[in-house]
């Protein structure tokens, strides 16, 4: 089964090269890993570039100002049968797609268990499932979501009943993870298949105290339930 590893960039260059050899030394030649990078200011393009490996497609000079919008845009792109989502600044345990592919030979959407790790990679918490109290089930995940993006994979059926993004998408893996749970069978992972490095400039607050208000989190259960609905009349 071919992989697309499907990475959003962002000024990443602190960690991208860690994560991107953890990533290579699991792929086969026939593998992929696909790159949307929005505009970075740094040197991430060029370490990405430095590798000079076919198996990295890279689509640079994207303006979305969005993690949600620039991960749809390597999505877009994603050819293989098992779709594998990975963030810039983590790093991957070396079982991670030989576990990943034993599991989807029987699910559509899977998920592992991770460690919590800061910039010196020390180790800040064992379980990401433990804090986060991660469970299957469509109504448990709109209430309180699960799906840690950077932990999963998905097939086909998945990623088109995924694209495209609806437009007011608060976040990317927690719409992906409803859709597995509405379309698919889905599987929690035990084992910890990556490192997420929490540091402070993260995409996204997960792992750590939300910043959002009850209104603002009401509000954004109200835009999936909404989006959800809309996606499986449509």
């Amino acid at each position: 089964m071919k992989i697309s590893v499907c990475m959003a960039t962002f000024n990443g260059e602190k960690y991208i090269k860690e994560q991107l050899d953890s990533i290579l030394s699991q792929l086969d030649g026939s593998d992929e890993i696909i790159i949307s990078d929005d505009s970075s200011a740094d040197n991430t393009v060029e370490i990405i570039k430095s590798y000079n490996d076919n198996r990295i497609k890279i689509f640079e000079n994207q303006k979305f100002k969005s993690p949600i919008f620039n991960f749809e845009n390597a999505l877009k792109y994603a050819k293989g049968e098992i779709v594998v989502l990975a963030d810039q600044d983590d790093i991957w345990k070396p079982n991670k797609i030989e576990t990943i592919k034993k599991y989807m030979q029987e699910y559509d959407l899977v998920l592992s268990d991770a460690d919590i790790i800061d910039e010196q990679r020390n180790i800040l918490q064992e379980s990401f499932y433990a804090i986060n109290g991660s469970k299957s089930g469509l109504m448990k995940n709109i209430v309180k979501n699960s799906y840690l993006g950077c932990t999963m994979a998905f097939n086909k059926k998945i990623l088109d009943k995924s694209l495209p993004f609806p437009k007011d998408l608060p976040m990317h893996d927690w719409w992906i993870g409803l859709i597995g749970e509405m379309y698919g069978k889905t599987y929690f992972i035990e084992d910890k298949l990556i490192s997420y490095r929490r540091h402070g400039n993260n995409a996204s607050p997960t792992g750590e105290k939300s910043k959002y208000s009850f209104s603002k989190k009401i509000i954004f259960r109200l835009i999936m339930i909404k989006n959800l609905l809309w996606r499986y009349f449509k």
